[in-house]
């Protein structure tokens, strides 16, 4: 019997991976209510889940970067690929920070809080995290761009210094040609292993997911989230809008299906909520990116470099809760002074991409860089920034997911047709190996379960 005349059948509901992330997310925020103490012991779980995707990440790249490079051949398309997306980063970061802005201008969350400055006691692992925000110079957010020593840049997990190696190996493989080839071979090679551990990860990411939200909601629990709850809706509600207004609005623009997106990356979307970090979902969103049909070089290159350039969720986070403490400390930003911080948050919210601590770090080099707010200030909202992290992963992630779809279609390398056909999970008519890749019989762990005959017959 032919390939193409066996009758797809979709996986059942419980072989679905972001079903048990769900469970694990549910249930680790149980346990986190009931039995705080217990469920703040269980950080070092999530933490050892998101250590295990994040040390792939910078090999991931490398490969996915220099492979595509290599295969384009045509220098110029990268460099389309590279301008189109700087332009698109600039404007929808620029327009979620307005977005922060304008809520926190409307709601004034802040405004009933009237905080004396004085009281504010700064913690000493608070003052770690703003001594290395205050200590920036404007320079450094260029200077980090280049690395000194790719070792360490590997070690460390230095993305973006990453992404800049792999374009300059890619490109010096192309220019080399034909001797290059060997090498070529093996990268992509190489990036094919890799899949297949982040493949086995993935396995975890229940139990990765429990813990994370055990701790969360155990460490931070219910005493802080009431204090400072009409920020956090704030935040969420403003963030939400930004999903369906603008990063849906920038699908139908290019005849692309929103609800379909969204569906096609939920476990990335899942996995980047429950573990409070986007970078588990970039392999994902790679992956996928490629299972449609956009070209390595655009996926590698494009959400690569998303993830410094292109924060969305932080860039709300950043606006928004800047003047959200400059309100909770009587402190009256005029329109001149709010427009002073978003021109600087344009840039800090990408200079420190590589920085531990990312948006607490962000938020107090915004802060320091202005001298409009004492930076002691930012401690009004440390003990709920984990929760405001989880918010900002997510629109992080689906932000660079659909920054990866734009581009592809603005490149030509997909057409909507069927891109929507694939993210709605529709048979497309694509070839045997494709049709069995996606009705197989195996456990359906979407984007990071990619499988053997998938990458064959990409």
């Amino acid at each position: 019997m032919s390939r193409e005349s066996v009758s797809p059948q979709r996986p059942r509901w419980f072989r679905h991976l972001y079903v048990w992330v769900l469970v694990g997310m549910i249930a680790g925020i149980i346990v986190g209510f009931l039995a705080p103490e217990f469920g703040a012991s269980l950080e070092p779980v999530g933490d050892a889940f998101i250590a295990l995707i994040t040390m792939l990440l910078g090999p991931i790249i490398f490969c996915m970067v220099v492979a595509g490079i290599a295969a384009v051949r045509d220098l110029r398309k990268l460099g389309a690929v590279a301008l189109r997306s700087l332009i698109y980063f600039e404007i929808v970061t620029t327009i979620a920070m307005i977005f922060g802005l304008v809520a926190v201008n409307i709601v004034r969350p802040g405004s009933d809080l009237r905080v004396d400055p004085a009281s504010i006691e700064v913690s000493a692992a608070a003052e770690e995290r703003i001594d290395a925000a205050t200590g920036m110079h404007w320079s450094d957010y260029f200077t980090q761009l280049i690395p000194s020593n790719i070792v360490e840049s590997f070690a460390t997990g230095s993305i973006l210094q990453i992404l800049v190696f792999s374009v300059l190996f890619g490109i010096a493989l192309t220019v080399v040609g034909e001797p290059a080839k060997a090498v070529a071979r093996g990268v992509e090679r190489l990036s094919t292993v890799l899949f297949t551990i982040v493949r086995f990860v993935t396995y975890l990411a229940p139990i990765g997911v429990f813990g994370a939200m055990a701790y969360t909601v155990g460490a931070h629990g219910a005493a802080v989230i009431a204090g400072l709850l009409k920020l956090i809706a704030t935040f969420y509600t403003t963030s939400a809008l930004f999903i369906v207004i603008v990063l849906g609005g920038v699908l139908l623009l290019v005849r692309l299906n929103p609800f379909h997106t969204l569906r096609y990356f939920r476990e990335e979307v899942l996995l980047a909520l429950g573990a409070s970090s986007s970078e588990v979902a970039l392999p994902g969103i790679i992956r996928k990116l490629e299972r449609i049909g956009v070209d390595k070089g655009t996926a590698g290159v494009t959400v690569s470099a998303g993830y410094s350039f292109n924060l969305d969720g932080t860039s709300i986070y950043l606006s928004l809760t800047t003047v959200f403490i400059a309100q909770a400390l009587g402190i009256d930003l005029d329109l001149g002074e709010q427009l002073l911080l978003l021109v600087i948050m344009l840039l800090s919210s990408k200079g420190t991409g590589g920085v531990t601590g990312g948006g607490f770090v962000m938020l107090n080099a915004t802060v320091a860089s202005t001298g409009l707010v004492p930076v002691a200030g930012t401690m009004l909202v440390l003990g709920i920034d984990r929760f405001m992290s989880e918010c900002r992963a997510v629109v992080n992630s689906l932000g660079n997911a659909v920054a990866g779809l734009v581009i592809a279609r603005w490149q030509g390398e997909v057409t909507a047709p069927s891109a929507n056909a694939i993210m709605s999970g529709r048979d497309t008519g694509a070839t045997g190996d494709e049709h069995d890749d996606q009705h197989d019989d195996r456990p359906a762990i979407g984007p990071i379960g990619a499988t053997t005959a998938e990458r064959s017959s990409q």
